[in-house]
């Protein structure tokens, strides 16, 4: 019997490819039929942006990658976390981070009251906690689902360009006109969107609610409109039996597992349990011991009776694991196609975007701060109010959906 988390998923990134002046172009948009692996694109978007010229467009890959912070010198890493643990106390601060970003911002983090979690927390933490100012690290939809929530806020973040594949994969108007030829459908979609996609949408999830959402929408009798990750929601239809219609948008990150280097990685260690987020392909979720978000991965890894490890996400949750399991062991997945010779090279460049010094300056200054449209706030919060209605009547052993009325309605 496969081990299998209580509540699945969480985000994002590949390192450019050698012809690096080339676009990256992947087929993003709606695909026809249920079944993702077998669904014909019928219309391509770029999730390779040009790089913008104004403040918060979209980063290319290649142009995130030339912007990572380079490592501090001791004493300068020393000076910068004293200073930003006296400007959070000054300015009634409080850090969020994504277990994606450097381990010196998760362990800032919680050494200062903050919070190292996945979307679902970070988004709950962010709107509960009285601190009026939040420091988000990780990407821009992170930012403006805290901003959503917490209007009231000032929300900053290291870099307003740290974007996402699978948010700029899904541009509003031609997710809007999809919608549109559906009207039938409960719209439901992942919480790596833009405000705008959002504000679109029936219900946003997380990976590590999305399961329980979609199979009750499904036992409601909903026909679900999904986007954007095509993965994510193949491993969803597959293993609730909903009707869905899936927009073909993919995590660069997870996209680049492929099955046959995992086999390999699985043979010369062969006592290792397989951890996969399951934004991976259906080939690599198939090889798996556990299936699950970044807090379920995590729960997996301190559960199984396990002593190594191969875990396919971000390998920016390799701190985490290896901080809370000191005495197991865990091997980095192997990517292929990022390049001619990388692998293991699964590492968001936009995460990889944050940095201390960009915490401090934003501190002192108050630059990269998230807007959001004002008219758009309260149509964008309802999906978010569901989904975390949804998951706290779960958490307080509720009925699923016991807190959310009309469940599945506009």
């Amino acid at each position: 019997m496969r081990w299998r988390a209580e509540c699945p998923f969480g985000g994002k990134g590949r390192r450019p490819r050698d012809n690096r002046g080339q676009k990256q172009p992947h087929p993003a948009g709606p695909v026809t039929g249920t079944d993702p692996m077998i669904a014909t694109a019928i219309k391509d978007v770029e999730y390779e942006q040009p790089e913008g010229t104004s403040p918060g467009a979209a980063c290319s890959t290649r142009h995130a990658w030339a912007r990572v912070p380079a490592e501090p010198a001791p004493a300068e890493r020393a000076a910068l976390l004293e200073r930003i643990r006296r400007l959070l106390r000054e300015k009634n601060a409080v850090m969020v981070s994504h277990y994606y970003v450097h381990p010196d911002l998760q362990d800032l983090a919680e050494e200062t009251g903050g919070i190292v979690s996945d979307s679902l927390e970070m988004a709950r933490f962010g709107r509960d906690h009285p601190a009026q100012t939040l420091v988000v690290s990780g990407v821009r939809f992170m930012g403006e689902t805290a901003k959503i929530l917490s209007p009231e806020k000032t929300v900053l973040m290291p870099d307003l360009d740290a974007t996402c594949s699978l948010d700029l994969g899904c541009p509003v108007d031609a997710f809007s006109a999809f919608c549109d030829q559906h009207p039938d459908r409960t719209v439901v979609v992942y919480a790596n969107t833009s405000a705008a996609v959002k504000a679109r949408a029936d219900w946003l999830v997380t990976s590590s609610c999305a399961l329980e959402i979609v199979a009750a929408l499904k036992d409601a009798g909903h026909k679900i409109l999904w986007a954007p990750d095509r993965h994510l929601g193949g491993y969803i239809q597959r293993e609730t039996g909903a009707d869905m219609l899936f927009w073909n948008g993919a995590c660069i990150v997870h996209d680049e597992f492929k099955a046959f280097e995992l086999e390999a990685l699985m043979r010369e260690h062969p006592k290792a349990k397989v951890l996969v987020h399951p934004e991976s392909p259906a080939e690599v979720v198939a090889l798996a011991d556990a299936v699950g978000s970044t807090s379920a991965i995590l729960k997996a890894a301190r559960e199984m009776d396990a002593a190594e490890f191969i875990v396919a996400t971000d390998n920016g949750m390799l701190h985490k694991l290896r901080a809370l399991n000191p005495g197991k062991v865990f091997h980095e997945a192997p990517t292929a196609g990022n390049s001619a010779t990388c692998k293991s090279c699964a590492h968001c460049p936009w995460m990889a975007m944050n940095g201390l010094a960009d915490v401090a300056r934003v501190l002192e200054s108050g630059a990269n701060a998230i807007h959001v449209d004002p008219a758009l706030i309260p149509r964008a919060r309802q999906p978010i109010d569901r989904m975390l209605a949804f998951t706290a009547a779960l958490k307080g052993g509720q009925p699923a959906g016991a807190l959310v009325p009309r469940i599945g309605a506009a």
